[in-house]
């Protein structure tokens, strides 16, 4: 009996440490208004203007909301990924979170997980309360391509989280993780396509924006049904944000410092 409790002591630690993380998520105005909340509030409030809402040229015949959408889920999971998360895992440095958890039979290690479970699950619901939310309200159709956007999602979702890690790893402080956060944060958005829509960004950012995490271009054609079969260019840019999310989750293991 003893040994079987040992062996699920590991388990319900997790459990216990996630529930207790994502208790202090929701305690996070910042986190849950800005990285849940924001991208359907954005979505919305764009999609309220009846210009937006008319098909254009310019969008392949499109409406700007129906190809806006997948840039909005992109906003939300930039925010919990490379912003919220890097700044904790740093904060709990900073104040000897992880420090004080080594010298108790739960490893930091375990926060660390618990901590990438809550984020992925928050932009999960994110993603979930974006597309139901643009369905009812605006008409926007959910992704014609679920199975394929969902690969895409989960493999995006994990190479920010990778970089997220990375930051909290070579950053001095919780206040050098805001700083880094940022700036990587406004480069991933940029060429996202959030701060302006990639039909009107040079050539160059666009190509970035199809193998720069979380890969925006598919995420985009696999919502609209334009991606087609599976086939090598989508399996590339797949492959392109696993290689990221396993190297940087890889260097980022190697340089985390606990203390």
């Amino acid at each position: 009996m003893s040994t079987g409790t040992e062996r699920k002591s590991p388990v319900s630690a997790l459990v216990r440490l996630t529930v207790t993380e994502a208790r202090l998520l929701t305690r996070e105005p910042t986190a849950v208004v800005l990285g849940i909340l924001t991208p359907t509030a954005v979505m919305l409030g764009l999609g309220s203007l009846p210009m937006l809402r008319e098909p254009n040229p310019q969008f392949g015949g499109l409406r700007f909301v129906d190809t806006w959408a997948p840039t909005a889920l992109i906003l939300g999971m930039g925010i919990l990924c490379v912003q919220y998360l890097p700044s904790v895992l740093a904060a709990y440095r900073e104040k000897g979170v992880l420090r004080r958890m080594s010298t108790t039979p739960v490893h930091p290690g375990m926060l660390l997980t618990a901590q990438l479970i809550v984020v992925f699950a928050a932009a999960v619901l994110s993603a979930v309360i974006l597309v139901l939310s643009s369905w009812l309200f605006l008409d926007v159709e959910p992704p014609s391509q679920p199975l394929l956007f969902t690969v895409a999602f989960v493999v995006g979702a994990a190479s920010l989280i990778a970089l997220g890690i990375l930051i909290a790893a070579v950053a001095p402080s919780a206040s050098a993780a805001n700083g880094l956060s940022m700036a990587l944060y406004m480069l991933l958005m940029l060429v996202g396509g959030v701060f302006l829509p990639r039909v009107f960004l040079p050539d160059l950012l666009v190509r970035m924006g199809e193998f720069t995490p979380p890969g925006a271009q598919l995420l985009l054609e696999s919502w609209s049904g334009n991606a087609g079969d599976a086939g090598l260019s989508q399996l590339v840019q797949l492959g392109i944000m696993a290689g990221v999310a396993v190297v940087v989750a890889a260097l980022a293991a190697r340089l985390f410092r606990w203390e």
